[in-house]
């Protein structure tokens, strides 16, 4: 089958879910009497209206091509580092870095991986953004918490725009015998990631007893972790076939998928409870802001991008 064929049988039993989440998310609407059971389903109905337009973006995005797709993923970028920005306090001698970070940095990596230049792609931002904007600050002269302002800046670039970037990025890979199907492997990234997502927070609130880090984030639980990423891990096992692994293979790629994409939701968890915030923004109904939907993939997409570039590209 070529990629467009993959597609297609993917996108059909994606929508099969779907359709069959909304008929059962519409059914517990008229069930469910208490007050905690509404709030759980409006919650769930909130996520599966979000999918449908998660997916439908991605599908037109696959169809209409590369340049496409990386333009959706720049502005993902632009979003996600808006919202963490917002809740980040800033001050007035921050304003050329931010400047320079929301309409240099994210055009200049994303272009990057339009031209397919990997070599400087990899090191702009962890390099000469790392170096450069720091010393832009300093030129304004206020040195009152620099180190705290800088390092908000930076990790603020790294997670939202350089780690995101490597999901489109994977398009830039060269592997043997799967020419033009790289885009597969992006929506394999995604919907892995937010599979596990989806089925930890099911799980979690059907089974979930010991929670892992209460303070931090109160949903995790062990049971729901265990539970909802090894279906994800089987169901990204099972979706070899779209993909350039062997079964086994893909089972553990998804496996780091899940991993990664658990500890980028808790570490960014952790970072709104220091700034008092639930969510990162209200851009996504049931989802929270952008930064909330893709705190998964911002951890997972680097680990997969260079694993899969180091096993199995040919350059």
């Amino acid at each position: 089958m070529n990629a467009h064929q993959k597609f297609y049988w993917v996108m059909a039993g994606i929508l099969a879910l779907l359709l069959i989440a909304s008929l059962t998310g519409a059914v517990l609407s008229y069930q469910v009497r208490t007050e905690a059971g509404r709030a759980v389903v409006q919650n769930l109905n909130s996520r599966i209206r979000a999918w449908w337009v998660m997916i439908a973006v991605f599908a037109v995005a696959f169809f209409v091509g590369k340049d496409t797709t990386v333009v959706l993923f720049a502005a993902t970028s632009f979003f996600a580092l808006r919202e963490f920005i917002t809740l980040t306090p800033t001050k007035r001698a921050d304003h050329l870095p931010l400047f320079l970070s929301f309409f240099v940095l994210i055009p200049v990596q994303y272009l990057l991986i339009g031209y397919g230049w990997y070599g400087l792609f990899a090191v702009f931002i962890p390099v000469y953004a790392f170096l450069l904007l720091p010393a832009f600050a300093a030129l304004a002269g206020d040195t009152d918490g620099f180190l705290e302002r800088t390092a908000k800046i930076q990790w603020a670039i790294m997670i939202t725009v350089y780690c995101v970037s490597h999901a489109p990025a994977l398009l830039l890979l060269n592997i043997e015998s799967y020419q033009g199907q790289n885009a597969l492997l992006i929506f394999y990234l995604l919907l892995v990631a937010q599979l596990s997502d989806v089925l930890q927070y099911v799980c979690g609130k059907l089974f979930g007893r010991t929670k892992i880090a209460p303070i931090v984030s109160p949903s995790k639980t062990v049971e729901g972790f265990v539970g909802g990423g090894l279906g994800a891990a089987l169901i990204g096992g099972a979706m070899w076939w779209i993909t350039p692994f062997t079964p086994l293979q893909a089972l553990g790629m998804s496996s780091i998928i899940v991993l990664m994409g658990f500890l980028g939701g808790l570490a960014l968890s952790a970072v709104k409870r220091s700034l008092g915030a639930k969510d990162w923004g209200s851009m996504i109904e049931g989802h929270g802001g952008m930064l909330d939907r893709i705190d998964s993939v911002s951890f997972a997409a680097p680990i997969f991008f260079h694993l899969t570039r180091y096993f199995f590209s040919m350059t």
